[in-house]
């Protein structure tokens, strides 16, 4: 059963908060990061992107980079720009989005859980991405942005929830992409056992967004493990921050495809060989998005198709089954020959919240074909999940990011 634990945060000084507040660190190149923080010197962003404050002849990984975000954290905490709660609590964060709701509990979760696969994954990490973020919550002695976990609702966390929301918010801004940001704290004694005790009654939670971070606080937490061999297991490096949202939460954008050549085929041709998998619905200029799984539409040539999967393809393996994975496996595979998708670079993958638009604008420019996809349920990904298996890369898009420095997690050993 999943340990959820409440946790003393240092989080912004009432005010500083829409100052401070930081999309992650990895939606972001260097040269985005350093532009997003040239104005804003608050910003979370330079502590979690570094690099920011050096010329670009300083390697993004150097060591002075991480001992520069070290510098930043605590000399911002000892000037008071963030503050510490006075005992453990847990907080409600609710973001709202084109006037969508999405709420979470902000927590700290246990690494044995993720060790024993109570937490669960749904895609692999690379060693070299994971390597950056320990370096940096090593160097930093503190956890900076939260991980994205998801659950089955419960009764008792979806009524604590209600009725703290009730009362007057810690925090409640807008920020620059139109995002609302609200904040709660659960003080209450009796409320924080209620949610402790709910979150122990529920078996598995799952990685939404976030595995690289989450690897890597384990990783250290285990490190450290090493490093102080009578460890108790309460201690903070023990566990990793955590926001927890409910399956009826949550929202999965479509990750889109488009692809730069057509393998040598002409578009008639290509049309033929997609048309052995997929049955053709319509065809217009304008696009039809798909309106359940099964259905794609696919922008050829100026002409959008939509398209539904012919039973023949369809699987019932939790990983097979999937509109991406069909699609890769009997046209990008085959067709195309596109084999490998995270290393081809004939294909790249466009995010949901950059809108049909984009796709149309890539389809003119440096591609030949695009793909808009039905969104990936989150009961698909708890389902890949619960088998033990990883979906294809670039399943999944969610909307909205959180936010990072709103909560930070200290994991000094003393």
């Amino acid at each position: 059963m999943a340990v959820i634990r409440p946790f003393q945060a240092y989080r912004p000084k009432k005010g500083l908060e829409e100052k401070i507040a930081a999309l992650p660190y990895d939606v972001y190149n260097r040269e985005e990061a350093c532009e997003a923080v040239k104005d804003n010197p608050l910003s979370f962003l330079n502590i979690d992107r570094a690099e920011t404050q050096f010329d670009s002849s300083v390697d993004t990984y150097a060591d002075e980079v991480y001992q520069r975000a070290h510098d930043l954290l605590w000399d911002r905490i000892q000037k008071g720009e963030f503050v510490q709660e006075d005992k453990p609590v847990y907080y409600i964060y609710e973001l709202t989005m084109n006037g969508r709701v999405q709420t979470g509990i902000v927590a700290c979760a246990s690494i044995d859980d993720y060790q024993n696969q109570v937490i669960r994954k749904h895609e692999n990490t690379r060693a070299d991405k994971e390597l950056d973020r320990i370096r940096h919550v090593e160097t930093c002695e503190a956890q900076t942005g939260p991980i994205f976990l998801a659950y089955r609702a419960d009764d008792t966390i979806r009524e604590v929830i209600a009725r703290t929301k009730k009362e007057s918010a810690l925090y409640d801004f807008t920020s620059e992409d139109g995002i609302t940001h609200r904040v709660w704290c659960i003080r209450a004694d009796a409320d924080i056992t209620a949610i402790q005790n709910a979150f122990g009654g529920i078996s598995q939670i799952y990685i939404a967004d976030g595995h690289h971070r989450c690897a890597s606080a384990v990783k250290v937490g285990l490190k450290k493990r090493e490093e102080n061999p009578d460890y108790t297991g309460e201690e903070a490096f023990n566990y990793f921050l955590s926001v927890l949202f409910a399956d009826e939460e949550l929202m999965i954008m479509d990750y889109n495809r488009v692809v730069k050549d057509l393998n040598g085929l002409t578009p008639v041709q290509f049309l033929e060989d997609v048309s052995k998998v997929y049955r053709f619905l319509s065809k217009d200029t304008v696009c039809k998005k798909p309106a359940h799984k099964g259905q794609m539409s696919l922008l050829v040539d100026g002409t959008w198709y939509l398209l539904e999967v012919k039973d023949e393809y369809q699987s019932d393996d939790p990983v097979e089954g999937l509109d991406v994975a069909i699609l890769q496996n009997h046209i990008l595979a085959p067709v195309l020959g596109i084999e490998d998708p995270k290393t081809d670079h004939r294909i790249d993958f466009v995010g949901g919240i950059r809108g049909i638009e984009e796709l149309e604008r890539r389809a003119a420019t440096d591609c030949k074909a695009a793909f808009a996809m039905y969104p990936t349920s989150i009961h698909e990904l708890f389902r890949v999940a619960d088998a033990n298996m990883l979906m294809p890369p670039k399943s999944t898009w969610f909307e909205p990011k959180l936010r990072s420095g709103l909560f930070i997690h200290v994991i000094k050993s003393t």
